[in-house]
This record gives C-alpha cells, structure tokens and sequence, in this order.
C-alpha cells in the first residue's frame, strides 16, 4: 500500500511539472493510455529540468556543472540507482518500452550547446544537429514508447523533430535575441547580406527576412515529410504526434502570416484551440 501511494505521488509530481509548463505537449499526451503517459510526462519533465537549467540565471561554468550532475544520473538511472523523483519515474519506462539511454545524453548534449552567454550557430550542419539533440532525441523516446520502432519511428523523429524545433526557433527569434542567443546559422546570414555578429547586426538587417523564408521552408519540407511518414503508420499508436505536429504546423503558418518583418510581435496557438485540436484527434484520427 505505502509503496504504490509512494508511486502515486512520483506521478503526480512529474504530472505538475508537465501541467505547469502550459506546452502543447500537455495536450497531446493526455490522449495516451495512462502507462504510456506516464512515461511520455517522464521524459518530458527530464526535458523540462535540463532546459530550465540551459535557460537559467546561473553563469555558464555553473550551468555546465548542473548539466554534468544531470548526465550522471542518467547514468545512476541505467545502472539501477536512480536518485530523485524524475528518474525514479523514468525507471518503469526505460525497461518497458528500451528507452536509449543515448538520447536522454543527446538533450543534455544539446542544452550544454544552450549553456553560453552568447549563442552563435556557425552553419546549418550545426543547426541541424543541435535540432537533432533537442528534439529528434526526444522524438526518438517518444516513438519508443508509443509503439513505433526501426527506420520509421527513426524516419519520422527526424523530420518532425527537426519541424517542430525549426518552428520554435523562429517563434522565439527576438526572445532569444534578448539573451543574445541567435540560432540562425551564419552561413545562411552571410548568404543573405548578414556580415556583423552582434544582435542587433543580425535580427535588424533586412535580410534577416530572406533567413526565415528558408527556414521556414526547410521547417515546411519537414512537415510534409512527416505527414508522409505518418500516413503509413498506425494512427492510434502516434495520435500524440499528429497532435504536436498539427499544432506546430499551425503556429508557423502563423508566423508567416505576421510576417517576418515583424519578429517582436508574439505569435502563439490558442489554448482553446488545442483542446478542440485533441478532441476531434481522439474522434477522427487525424
């Protein structure tokens, strides 16, 4: 009795965390059956600290320590000794559905790319693996758990990983400017005019619009690719995906509605929006 009131309350830990983040992630997962939420909230919630920490207040020797203690616990975890709530939580999914222990290493690999003062992307190939580690990693644990395995579930972490993490990066472009991250990479500024590296050199120059487009394209080709790949899968076992990716989609049409001479002004998706997004997902499919 004590140990599964002990569970209960890991679940309702890691759920408040996911809760808390107002992500569309939130949404999407609330669809699985709740073993496979579970651990999708999980993974999630490792997602969470490991950002927050990239994110954080710290300077960067002391963010890099955070990350390194985290990478240690990953390490705790696949080794049988998980230390704190998160990775007692993630212990059940790790050996259900073979969670690689590799990706969970990829996101820290990627926020310690995040842990600097100032951020600069030197070309798409960096851009393109920092995408890889941030979120087809995520996708790559995902696919695991909602039943989706060989080259597809890989086929489909890729392009939608890559979508999705190319859509926030051009939602937050002046956000992160803000904290002199700039994730566009310099051979594609360079390409466009765009020589200086400080921030304002960057987001002010008017070829920072040219920049977007083709981004935003490459974000696009990757949907599209996605939504290929989905067709030949198992609906019922990826609705969690589609949802993320019906909803992203939507945020990039969006931002080029706005239009990206206008990188300060906020774009999101409608809360209501999601839910209603869900709904018809739980009832239709897709």
């Amino acid at each position: 009795m004590l140990q599964q009131e002990t569970q209960l309350g890991k679940i309702s830990d890691i759920t408040s965390i996911v809760r808390k983040s107002g992500s569309s992630f939130y949404w999407a997962m609330r669809v699985l059956p709740p073993q496979k939420r579970n651990a999708m909230f999980a993974i999630y919630a490792f997602c969470r600290e490991v950002d927050d920490i990239a994110d954080g207040e710290d300077d960067p020797d002391t963010k890099r320590a955070k990350l390194k203690l985290w990478r240690n616990e990953i390490s705790n975890l696949y080794n049988g000794n998980p230390g704190n709530v998160i990775t007692n939580a993630l212990t059940w999914p790790v050996a259900a559905y073979g969670l690689a222990r590799a990706d969970f290493e990829a996101v820290i690999d990627g926020m310690v790319m995040d842990a600097v003062d100032a951020l600069r992307l030197k070309d798409m190939a960096e851009l393109v693996l920092y995408c890889d580690r941030v979120a087809c990693a995520v996708g790559r644990l995902s696919n695991a758990v909602f039943g989706l395995s060989g080259d597809q579930g890989d086929d489909l972490a890729k392009s939608l990983g890559e979508a999705l993490q190319l859509t926030n990066i051009l939602r937050d472009i002046y956000e992160d400017a803000e904290r002199d991250h700039v994730y566009l990479p310099a051979d594609l500024l360079v390409h466009h005019g765009i020589s200086g590296s400080s921030v304002s050199d960057i987001i002010e120059h008017p070829g920072v619009v040219e920049v977007c487009i083709e981004l935003a394209r490459r974000a696009e080709e990757n949907y599209q690719k996605a939504s290929s790949i989905i067709d030949h899968c198992d609906k019922k076992l990826i609705q969690p995906a589609i949802i993320m990716m019906k909803s992203y989609h939507l945020l990039l049409n969006l931002l080029e509605r706005r239009g990206w001479e206008h990188l300060d002004v906020p774009v999101k998706v409608s809360k209501i929006w999601k839910i209603l997004l869900t709904v018809r997902i739980l009832i239709f499919g897709s």
